[in-house]
């Protein structure tokens, strides 16, 4: 099978952010929602804005929820419905191109959070949706469903997991996925994952999630579906000043991740050879 697609790396590394809530919980939470997503673009090293419309600020919270609730970026492109999403909007009647400037928005700014928040998608950056580079990959069809089918596809040393649409016999896209649920008749192999990798580095703002965490945890045990917002919250009003400490950390643990990575490669060039 061929896919469009291109590797994006972060500055951070080379690996997805690890989800700070759950999908839900940023759908009914618009603040909830623009905390974790500006704190996904800090920890992804990409500058994070909030896109002008026919002279409106643009609604991210509601483009996300559209878009999700009609199956994800990949779906949407597939079915053509973005004009359908533009109608959700109150721009105005000389608002042009309003469906390209939410495709060409979301795909900047919302395309990987929603790999990571929707889909949970974890591990290694890729984005199966952008630029010109074309690429054949080998896969497996695991499990067949109305709409596509479920697949599994070897790319470089990695065994990516995704979803083969085909809506219309000439349209087919790739959206990757968590498998949730046991396919009745099938055994599923379980990931491996190598225990001697160096753990991903952490951001600042991980760093001071980690200790509000601890702290609000002690303070109110009962509000724990609280803390992420209340976090969020929090990081917004420390001064640049309180945040240096944090920073610090971050650039530390990222310098930790570099070396230990650097060594983890030779030792697996060393044991192939």
């Amino acid at each position: 099978m061929s896919q469009q697609g291109e590797l994006i790396p972060s500055v951070n590394g080379s690996h997805y952010p690890v989800p700070l809530a759950s999908h839900d919980d940023v759908v009914k939470d618009p603040t909830l929602f623009i905390n974790t997503l500006r704190s996904f673009h800090f920890d992804m090293g990409t500058k994070f804005h909030v896109p002008v419309i026919g002279g409106k600020e643009l609604d991210l919270h509601l483009l996300y929820v559209e878009v999700t609730s009609r199956g994800g970026y990949d779906k949407v492109v597939t079915d053509k419905k973005w004009r359908e999403i533009s109608s959700e909007f109150e721009f105005s009647p000389t608002t042009t191109s309003a469906s390209y400037a939410l495709r060409k928005h979301y795909f900047t700014l919302l395309q990987r959070y929603e790999l990571v928040y929707y889909f949970r998608v974890q591990g290694s950056v890729f984005n199966p949706t952008a630029g010109p580079t074309s690429f054949t990959v080998l896969g497996t069809i695991d499990a067949k469903f109305e709409s596509g089918y479920l697949v599994r596809v070897k790319l470089g040393d990695q065994l990516l997991n995704g979803v083969l649409y085909h809506p219309a016999p000439a349209t087919t896209s790739i959206v990757p996925y968590t498998p949730l649920t046991h396919q009745p008749g099938r055994r599923v192999r379980k990931r491996v994952n190598d225990p001697s990798r160096p753990k991903p580095n952490r951001s600042a703002y991980n760093f001071f999630f980690q200790a509000k965490h601890a702290t609000l945890k002690t303070q109110y045990p009962n509000r724990e579906k609280e803390f992420t917002k209340m976090i969020g919250e929090a990081w917004n009003k420390l001064s640049p000043e309180d945040k240096v400490v944090y920073q610090k950390q971050g650039l530390e643990d990222k310098e930790r991740y570099k070396k230990e990575m650097e060594e983890y490669k030779r030792l697996r060039m060393e044991q192939s050879c």
